[in-house]
Order: structure tokens, then sequence, then C-alpha cells
């Protein structure tokens, strides 16, 4: 589908001359706006994006439109109050009505990109494929500013994904290998947890002690070389290995320690045991996590399946909210959840679809919480029948850089781009790119 910007970009502002006097009072709040955001210190350490992977419907979720009629909504006709007046979600999600207060609900998310790779390229960079650069994606860019250059010393990488990659791109794109995320592999759900390269199956840690023993009384070398600077650094690096296998590391990820009564109110399944470890990571110090929750690319028998989803999604949400504001850390943790795109609002019935949804991305929702964002709030909203952005269009670099504010990252911080080309954090207006300003409402 062709993109078609709802809104004015900023390059777009500029140009029309908004900024002249007739438009004077309009470019004075858009730039009060900006300075108010930029004015404010973020409070967030870390980032938990739960990654619907295949896009999430926006009409079966957070933005129901019962009055649209069954074509539109199906058998989700019946949305649910919130704790807070005015919210209505799908009626199959009532724990994370519960706590509305916590988060707020971004309505009016576009970018018109219905493609699965160029829609993920897009939400987790900010940015359009196709100009020759390799850009980043949110986790790595953070893992650039907060990570091991700012001091960060876990033994878990900071940039963490649980557990499998986001797709056919590159996450660490022009940044480089250090920058790359660990994708832990295995199922949180299984015991134990068997994370790539920490955990092995079959293997104990009596047994991985003894192996790395036999190692060394093999290792002549360093007893021939022992002050060999090579092989010192060999052996820093073989200490932080195993530091990682043996020690705190493999412990991050052994969620047996946790209560049984507390792994249940997660859900023993993937999902909602992703959920724990990824609050775990956080606990480490971890600055970025995502949880890559696939099963949302719903074409055929799209209720079907969402009566299985929502319900594990929603237990697993709402026991992450309510366990990270009793630990104290809700106010530092940002709780992000997003698809690449939306799906058709108007249901496909008829065969092979039976009651599918295609992918949309003209308008869908995202959501936030904690890191201080508000929660609440609706930003934005839909059209009556989901299908356009009917105010205040929230582009992904929007967000992206609303939650780089939250982590105290300046949107226009450079990047180390390897040519020497001049690259931000975010989008700048002089690229093109859409955009609708950051999201003063709920900073």
């Amino acid at each position: 589908m062709k993109h078609e910007p709802t809104s004015i970009s900023r390059r777009g502002f500029l140009r029309s001359g908004l900024c002249s006097v007739p438009g004077l009072p309009l470019a004075n709040h858009f730039c009060s706006s900006a300075s108010a955001a930029r004015s404010k210190t973020g409070t967030a350490k870390s980032v938990i994006q739960i990654w619907m992977w295949g896009g999430a419907s926006h009409l079966d979720t957070f933005d129901p439109k019962p009055e649209a009629g069954s074509d539109y909504c199906g058998p989700f006709s019946k949305p649910i109050e919130t704790n807070v007046p005015g919210i209505r979600i799908c009626e199959l999600l009532p724990e994370l009505a519960k706590q509305a207060d916590k988060y707020s609900i971004i309505r009016s998310m576009t970018h018109g990109i219905n493609a699965h790779e160029t829609g993920t390229y897009l939400v987790q960079t900010g940015r359009m494929p196709g100009d020759s650069v390799s850009y980043p994606s949110v986790g790595s860019v953070v893992s650039y500013f907060k990570g091991y250059r700012a001091g960060y010393q876990g033994m878990i990488p900071p940039y963490t994904v649980l557990t499998k990659r986001l797709g056919r791109f590159s996450e660490a794109g022009f940044l480089g290998q250090r920058y790359k995320p660990l994708v832990t592999g295995g199922d949180p759900a299984q015991d134990p947890f068997a994370v790539e390269g920490v955990v092995v199956e079959g293997i104990s840690e009596r047994r991985q002690k003894e192996r790395r023993e036999l190692m060394h009384n093999l290792d002549m070398l360093s007893k021939a070389m022992p002050r060999s600077p090579k092989l010192a650094a060999l052996k820093k690096c073989e200490n932080e290995a195993y530091s990682l296998i043996l020690g705190d590391g493999a412990a991050v990820f052994d969620l047996a320690q946790e209560s049984d009564e507390l792994r249940e109110s997660y859900g023993r399944n993937t999902f909602g045991q992703s959920c724990l470890a990824a609050r775990r990571l956080v606990e480490q110090g971890v600055r970025f996590i995502t949880i890559n929750y696939e099963g949302w690319d719903t074409h055929k028998n799209n209720f079907t399946t969402l009566r299985q989803k929502l319900p594990e999604m929603d237990q697993a949400m709402a026991t992450l909210l309510k366990d990270l504001s009793e630990r104290g850390l809700l106010d530092s943790t940002i709780v992000w959840w997003s698809g690449e795109f939306g799906r058709t609002p108007k249901i496909q019935w008829e065969p092979p679809y039976n009651g599918g949804r295609g992918h949309w991305g003209s308008a869908f929702s995202a959501l936030v919480a904690g890191g201080g964002f508000k929660g609440g709030q609706l930003v934005g909203s839909s059209d009556a029948r989901g299908e356009t952005v009917k105010d205040r269009p929230v582009y992904p670099c929007d967000l992206i850089g609303s939650i780089y504010q939250r982590l105290c990252i300046n949107p226009l911080e450079k990047l180390p781009h390897p040519l020497g080309k001049t690259v931000h954090a975010t989008p700048t207006a002089e690229e093109g790119v859409p955009m609708g300003g950051l999201l003063t409402e709920i900073i």
C-alpha cells in the first residue's frame, strides 16, 4: 500500500510557511512543546519491549469498535470498561483493564506500510529502508548510549532478546557486532531454561566445572608462558564466559528460583515465563529486553486464535505491570507493547480466511507504561472503523524519540557511522521522514 502521510512533516511544516507571521501561534505551540519535552529529565533505566510479531489487531485489543458493526468487530462486540473512566479495551483483557491507570494507549500509530520486513524495520529504527544506510534498532541504540560505553558492567549483554531474533534485518545495523543482542533461544517455560551459550541441556553444573578443570590440566601453553599478555587476555575472556555460565549470569535465567505461585500468576507458557525472565533481567540492570511474541499474523481464523492468545497476553502483561510496580521498578522501566502494524479493520469472512484479518499500517495501536510515561491516557484516535488516523498521527520515530527522552538519550545525539555520515539517534527534518512530534502529552 502506498504510504500517504496523514499529517504534515517537520520539513513540510517549515516549507509551508507556518513559522511565518500568519502561522506564528501554531509554530510557537510546536516549538514550545518540543522544548518542554527536552527540558524534562528522563527517569527510565530499562525497557521491556513486547514485540507482537506478525502485527496484532488494534480493533481486537486496545482500540475496539463495536459501533462499526459485526463486519469490523466480529464476535468481540462488548469491550469492557477499565479502571480509568472513558477507556475501553477488548473484553478478553480483563486483567489489563484493572490496571489502565498504569499505561497509556496510542491509538493513532501510522506509517502506511503493509509488509512485515519493511514495517518491522520502520517501527524498530524509525526510518524507512532504501537509502543505503543500515540503521540500528532501538535496542542497539540504547545499548550504544546506555551500555558498556556508559559504564554498564553486567554479565548479561545490555540488549537481550527473548527468545528469537526479530526478523530478517540486522538489529545493530552500522553500529556493528558489539551492539547486537544476546538472543537467548530456548524456552523459559521449560526447566531448565536452556539459554544458548549459557545453559546446556543435560550438562550439570558439576560436569561443567569438571570440564573446565580438565581443560586447565591440559593447557600446557599457559603453564609454559605464564607472563604472556595475549594468554592473559584469553584468560580474562574465559573467566568472564564462565562467570556467565556458572555464576550470576546463569542464575538470572534460572526461573526455578521464583515461587511457584508467582510463576503461575505469569502463566506457565512461553510468553508468561518470558515476561518473568524480563523482570529478572531488569533487576540485573539489563538496559533493553525484547520479548519476541509470535503468533499474531492472523490471516485466517483470527478470532479462534485470539480466544487463545489474548487471555495468555492479558495474564502475563498484567502480572508484569503489577510485579514491576510492587518491586518499585515500574518508575524506572518502560514497558512498550507494539507490533509492526495493525490488521485490516474489515474482517475477511470468505474462505479461505474464515474470519481473518490482513496487514494494516494506516492506523494501529501501541501501549507504553512506566519509565516516567503517564498512565491512564489515550493519545490520538482512529476513525469510526479504525481504518485511518482521525487525529494526532504518531509515527514510529515519534514514539522512539519519546522513549529515548525518558532514557535521557538526546534524540539528536549523533551515532558513529563507519563512513563518517552524520546520523542522529532519530531522524531529523532534513531526512524527510514523516513525524508528528514527541509524545509530550504523556511525558
